[in-house]
């Protein structure tokens, strides 16, 4: 039996319990494919990692849902970031960091405690299908695949109960991983609402969803949108499932980043 050193981090939050935690795994170099799906769909959270050797950058991250393996994924990017600082895999006075995933090499930058992600080009389509409680929807590519609009309120944001087997046909049917909205906050300290579902994949409403906040940033600005909201804001997301996450977005002409901060509530061995 071998034992890998793991850690449950919590994502996009200071405050253990009140972000989206992530499975982290060390030393899983001889793992196969199929026994590392085994684990991530054995943790029953939204991503397991496996933090990796890699010749071309700091690490190589691998990251599965409870059903496949995903070629980015924000969350369990920035939580597998503090994990491997935390670790020493990464130099805890390093403030660049790069990791090799699927989608290629992912910047990240550590800045007063936050973990920020240089987010995968988005790919943009329009949406031929309409869904009765968002506007105007665009499918986003970044690596995980989001149907994303905008809904008219917060307060309808936070009182909607989709159908969650119309909903997974619908992601299915525009090959995406599920859908996210959004809808602009009215309170202090964030300025946008967000719920990201994915139901086709096992998880019908994702906590803190990074790579969903990427795909409204993306949105905001193929839509001409940002000046509503500004380059630089906080999303705020989970409050339906008992979460807090908070999310930094940064959006630029070129590119978008995403931050937070992360604490780790699960610290072991895990025995395979």
């Amino acid at each position: 039996m071998e034992k890998l050193n793991f850690k449950q981090v919590d994502v996009f939050t200071d405050k253990p319990l009140f972000g989206n935690p992530v499975a982290v795994v060390f030393g899983g170099e001889g793992l196969d494919t199929e026994t590392m799906q085994r684990i991530a769909r054995w943790t029953n959270l939204s991503e397991a990692t496996f933090v990796l050797p890699s010749s071309v950058a700091d690490y190589k991250l691998r990251i599965f849902t409870p059903s496949q393996e995903l070629p980015f994924a924000g969350h369990p990017t920035i939580g597998s970031a503090h994990a491997a600082i935390e670790s020493g895999f990464v130099s805890s006075g390093k403030k660049a960091i790069t990791q090799e995933c699927g989608a290629g090499i992912i910047e990240l930058s550590v800045d007063d405690g936050e973990i920020y992600l240089k987010a995968p080009q988005p790919k943009i389509a329009d949406v031929r299908g309409k869904l009765a409680f968002a506007k105007k929807l665009l499918r986003i590519d970044v690596g995980p695949t989001w149907i994303t609009g905008e809904v008219a309120s917060a307060a309808e944001l936070a009182a909607l109960k989709p159908d969650m087997a119309a909903l997974a046909q619908f992601a299915t049917d525009f090959e995406a991983t599920g859908v996210t909205v959004f809808a602009e906050s009215k309170e202090s300290g964030s300025q946008i609402h967000v719920r990201s579902f994915a139901p086709g994949h096992g998880i019908p409403e994702d906590p803190v969803c990074g790579s969903g906040n990427i795909c409204v940033a993306a949105y905001l600005r193929a839509t001409n949108q940002l000046e509503r909201f500004g380059s630089r804001y906080v999303a705020r997301q989970g409050m339906q499932l008992g979460r807090d996450g908070r999310v930094s977005v940064h959006v630029g002409l070129e590119d978008i980043r995403i931050g937070g901060r992360a604490v780790t509530c699960v610290e072991g061995t895990l025995s395979v």
